[in-house]
């Protein structure tokens, strides 16, 4: 598949991933987070096999992928119950912000680190607008100062760590394809997360009206299965640097979609945050724009 095929893929997987968030808002009216974790990871699951088997899919994975793919699963678990105790214990908004802008800054400090190469100066200066950006549309500014260094805060940036090292594992997994090792980390953390919660609760969603479906939908079929997916084959296809970078798109995503569906406000900030995390994007992928010549007779 073209490797440019892959930008508006990105493009559309971070607006579907900003509509997670309004997704699980609506959700948490109806369930606990325990129950939409586990319901998230299954019905992503059962929502990739059908595609699975038309494109006739192997299954088949050895036991180095295994091996990758039990350790994925249990970071992305706790990437969730970091999520999880960082938004009951910390605040929500900072965190969204803290999250999204340190997870492309950790992605590359840590593969910096492992390959033991510096940051060039245009890519820090990229990271550093993007950040900008995210903290601006976010409103970080208007933070009180114990909120920005409250302890709790800690769980969004163990949150920013795991997930890099996340995409670090699947890019790993090169025995496989990115689609079928993504179904199998949904299904052991299916597995996992089922310990969480009761059985007996969770049968009750069989009665929710269709707002309930309709986000359950989004939030599995278009953020995970799709999204997800289609970020670790990016991840494979485009590097994990340019993937990441991506992420920087998910806040503005969040507060237009808001703005659409919660009748949420665009603000100044968020347009000036938004242009910034364009521009990083655009750096840190060194996307070339092809001029066509003028023809002349």
């Amino acid at each position: 598949m073209n490797k440019n095929l892959f930008y508006p893929l990105m493009i559309l997987s971070m607006i579907f991933w900003g509509g997670s968030w309004i997704n699980t808002k609506y959700l948490t009216l109806y369930i606990d987070q325990y129950e939409i974790v586990f319901l998230r990871v299954f019905f992503s699951a059962l929502f990739m096999l059908p595609l699975l088997l038309f494109l006739r899919v192997d299954f088949k994975i050895d036991l180095k992928t295994s091996v990758l793919v039990l350790l994925a699963s249990g970071v992305m678990i706790l990437y969730s119950i970091s999520l999880f105790f960082g938004v009951n214990y910390g605040t929500a908004g900072l965190g969204g912000a803290l999250v999204t802008t340190l997870i492309p800054i950790n992605t590359f400090v840590i593969l910096a680190f492992l390959h033991k190469k510096t940051i060039s100066l245009k890519h820090s200066f990229a990271l550093i607008l993007g950040g900008f950006g995210v903290l601006t549309m976010l409103n970080i500014w208007y933070f009180d100062i114990e909120q920005v260094f409250s302890k709790h805060n800690i769980y969004f940036l163990i949150a920013s760590i795991l997930w890099p090292i996340l995409t670090i594992i699947t890019a790993k997994a090169i025995r496989t394809t990115p689609i079928i090792f993504n179904f199998y980390i949904y299904i052991f953390c299916s597995i996992i997360s089922a310990f969480t919660i009761d059985f007996k609760d969770v049968v009750r969603v069989l009665d929710y009206d269709y707002v309930f479906w309709i986000n359950i939908f989004c939030l599995t079929a278009l953020s995970s299965a799709f999204a997800t997916t289609t970020y670790f084959i990016g991840s494979e296809k485009l590097g994990v640097k340019k993937v990441s970078s991506f992420i920087f798109l998910v806040p503005s995503s969040a507060l237009i979609l808001s703005a659409i569906f919660l009748d949420e406000k665009i603000s100044f900030n968020t347009l000036l945050g938004t242009i910034c995390t364009i521009v990083a994007i655009y750096i840190l992928n060194d996307i070339k724009i092809k001029k066509r010549r003028l023809l002349t007779q």
